[in-house]
């Protein structure tokens, strides 16, 4: 019989936990409030789901840019992305979703997902103040303001309005900015009981007229609207009242019909009828007889144009037209009481150019003058070069004068004067030409300046007194005439002498004696100076032409005095022009 052998074994058997079963979450739909002011990474709530196979859950959130964002992947806490505004959004709904694997890169295990929806209600706070209706919004920083332009009403002079006031643009209430609060009003004056004259509801903003008013004025309100339970929450608006005189008569035009010619844009009408004037389109008020009928309330318009424009009574064109003429109506509207007037207008729109009897008229025109300038210049050019032939002879006389005073310590005694222009005789011109080379004296403006002042002063104030010396010379040498020329006289072609020639009595004027160049009496005048000069004759007999230097100023050319003797050639008669 054999043994028997007993073998134990032990086994462990590790049970794995299958991932099975999805997440899940409590509910299907949260719903959460949250208010409008509430700050950024505010928490809205916390939404897990759970897993029985105890899997790690990572979230998702859909859609990501409403406003809210979870804290991480791994914690469903939900959390303000961004301020919030519930004039803007008020509702947001939120799908969140779990997941037991990771949300990326994908895990090749199996994975299960759970979803919910997470609906958020956003909360209005009591931000805002009241808005006064119709109001303009405008967004300032993310803050959102309303603001209105305020009311209009009219009443009649010294009559008092009754029931509440018509106003414009609608009668008068204000909201409350927020909303979702519509927190109820009360209004009242904010300059107290403006002065007696209206009165307003608490409740509904309503005005009344409490007594006339006596002044034709324009009276400003003021209305303070603030919230009942939160009176720090407030706005004000404003309320004008224009008084006004009573309207008996309606606008009336000065004339049925009006006709204008316009040019261009910016350009005022004309009068067709008188083309200097603008065209005046004028209505009157009789109820403004104090004013002559006019009535500043009064504006005028084209009726269903907006080509023209009126300003003032003065119709303008607003933009380039082509050239017609147009009939249109113009309206004159009282805009205190909407009264108007109509009256028909004819409007002929031209480029404004010039036709070509115009053009041909300004060419006749242009073309006179044109010949009158070239004629006024054409005398004056020969004036002017006559006038320097003038000044050019004074010029000469002028320095000729000057160099008699220079006789005191010259080459000669006594009264004896040289010439310096005529002792040159190569020079071949002009008694004025001093140089060798015979060229001519070309004198500047100071130069003839110079010789005009030395040519007014009196000849016997330029020469030196010689008085002192022997009083037989001198009376002796006075009586005597003497060549002013340090040469003698020459026989050439053309060539003149100058002598000077002053008399011992007192009220006796200088001269200056010119021998024409005559060759018949050439040989006479040889001899009579032969004879008178043996005869001892103090006086020379000749006939020749005088010039004179008076006291006068030379400027006005009365400083030279011409003496022309019958016998004179013709080329003295010209030299004495000159001269």
């Amino acid at each position: 019989m054999s043994p028997c052998f007993q073998l134990d074994l032990i086994m462990i058997i590790i049970v794995e936990n299958l991932n099975d079963n999805p997440p899940v979450f409590d509910q299907n739909t949260y719903r959460v409030n949250v208010n409008e002011m509430s700050p950024v990474d505010t928490s809205v709530g916390r939404f897990p789901a759970t897993d029985l196979d105890g899997n790690q859950i990572y979230y998702k959130l859909t859609p990501e840019s409403t406003g809210f964002k979870l804290s991480l992947p791994t914690n469903p806490e939900l959390l303000v992305e961004t301020p919030l505004d519930y004039d803007k959004v008020k509702n947001v709904q939120l799908i969140l979703s779990a997941q037991d694997t990771p949300l990326a890169p994908a895990s090749s295990r199996v994975s299960f997902t759970a979803s919910t929806t997470i609906m958020v209600t956003i909360l209005d706070v009591d931000n805002r103040p009241p808005w006064f209706q119709p109001c303009s919004k405008h967004e300032v920083g993310g803050a959102v303001i309303c603001q209105s332009a305020g009311y209009t009403t009219k009443v009649v002079l010294n009559e008092q309005e009754t029931g509440v006031l018509p106003l414009e643009p609608g009668p008068l209430y204000a909201i409350d900015g927020d909303s979702g609060i519509n927190e109820a009003m009360t209004y009242s004056f904010l300059n107290g009981d403006a002065d007696g004259l209206f009165a307003i509801n608490p409740n509904t903003g309503n005005i009344t007229m409490l007594k006339p008013t006596d002044v034709l004025e324009t009276i400003s309100l003021t209305v303070l609207a603030a919230q009942r339970t939160n009176s720090y929450q407030f706005a004000t608006t404003s309320v004008t009242v224009s008084v006004q005189v009573k309207s008996l008569h309606p606008p009336k035009f000065q004339s049925p019909q009006y006709e204008g010619i316009i040019t261009a844009v910016g350009v005022m009408a004309m009068d067709p009828k008188n083309k200097d004037q603008p065209l005046r389109i004028l209505a009157t008020d009789d109820d403004y007889n104090a004013t002559g009928g006019l009535n500043p309330h009064i504006t005028y318009y084209v009726d269903g144009n907006s080509d023209f424009s009126i300003i003032g009574g003065y119709l303008f064109m607003t933009k380039d037209l082509p050239e017609a003429t147009l009939s249109l109506q113009v309206v004159a509207m009282d805009t205190s009481n909407e009264e108007s007037a109509t009256a028909r207008l004819s409007v002929e729109v031209t480029s404004g150019g010039y036709g070509l009897v115009d053009m041909a008229a300004l060419g006749a025109t242009l073309g006179v003058l044109l010949f009158i300038c070239l004629v006024v210049i054409v005398v004056l050019a020969v004036r002017i070069r006559k006038g320097k032939a003038n000044w050019k002879k004074i010029y000469e006389a002028s320095m000729f004068q000057s160099s008699l005073g220079q006789g005191s310590g010259g080459q000669k005694e006594g009264i004896q004067y040289t010439n310096e222009a005529f002792q040159n005789d190569e020079d071949g011109g002009s008694t004025g030409s001093g140089s060798p080379a015979g060229e001519s004296v070309m004198a500047g403006d100071l130069a003839l300046d110079e010789a005009i002042v030395k040519s007014s002063v009196p000849l016997h104030a330029l020469l030196h007194d010689d008085t002192s010396h022997d009083g037989s010379d001198n009376a002796d040498s006075e009586k005597e005439v003497k060549p002013i020329l340090t040469k003698e006289r020459r026989m050439d072609d053309g060539y003149k002498s100058v002598w000077f020639k002053e008399d011992i009595e007192p009220d006796a004027k200088e001269e200056v004696v010119i021998i024409p160049d005559s060759r018949e009496d050439d040989s006479e005048d040889d001899d009579d100076e032969q004879s008178s000069s043996e005869n001892g004759d103090d006086t020379r007999q000749i006939k020749t032409p005088r010039v004179v230097f008076n006291e006068a100023d030379l400027d006005s050319g009365l400083g030279v005095k011409m003496d022309d003797p019958a016998e004179d050639s013709e080329d003295d008669d010209a030299l004495t022009a000159d001269l």
